[in-house]
């Protein structure tokens, strides 16, 4: 079964492509797509979209994978990870994938065996749980990956 998992934002969002066979998880594309600060937000929304649906077509997911949204006090950037979320969601129920959300919670018990694991910890796990073959300079990439892991574990009929 191959996901594909997402680490929602609007400036940076963390994908992952990972592929689990009857004995190993194996990570098969992993990238942080940014987008610039100078662009409107709809054009924002509107790159991440045609991105995702562009990985979509090319590693052929069978499942998605994303992060629920954990609302701090920006209320402005929760809004808009919402509906990048919202449009993400949309893409993969197009696409005909089976939608799996998890709390940060959920992921950092699931990777760190402790639902208070911090960043460092996410990223020590995750390099130990997943054949990581290049190197990754965002925390996004790793949420992504972490996401993943933790559908797989989560979900256990996926083979």
């Amino acid at each position: 079964m191959r996901i594909l998992s997402i680490d929602p934002g609007y400036e940076r969002v963390g994908i992952a492509v990972i592929e689990k066979t009857s004995d190993e998880e194996k990570l098969i594309y992993s990238d942080c797509f940014k987008t610039s600060p100078k662009l409107p937000f709809t054009e924002r929304l509107e790159l991440i979209g045609k991105e995702v649906e562009k990985i979509i077509k090319k590693h052929k997911p069978k499942a998605f994978a994303i992060e629920k949204l954990f609302f701090n006090t920006n209320q402005k950037t929760a809004m808009n990870v919402s509906e990048v979320r919202g449009a993400l969601i949309y893409i993969a129920l197009k696409n005909k994938l089976t939608v799996y959300e998890y709390t940060p919670l959920q992921i950092k018990s699931a990777v760190c065996g402790d639902g208070h694991g911090n960043k460092d910890q996410i990223i020590a796990m995750v390099k130990n749980l997943i054949q990581i073959e290049k190197e990754i300079n965002n925390d996004d990439e790793y949420d992504a990956i972490a996401i993943g892991l933790t559908c797989f574990a989560s979900e256990r009929n996926l083979t």
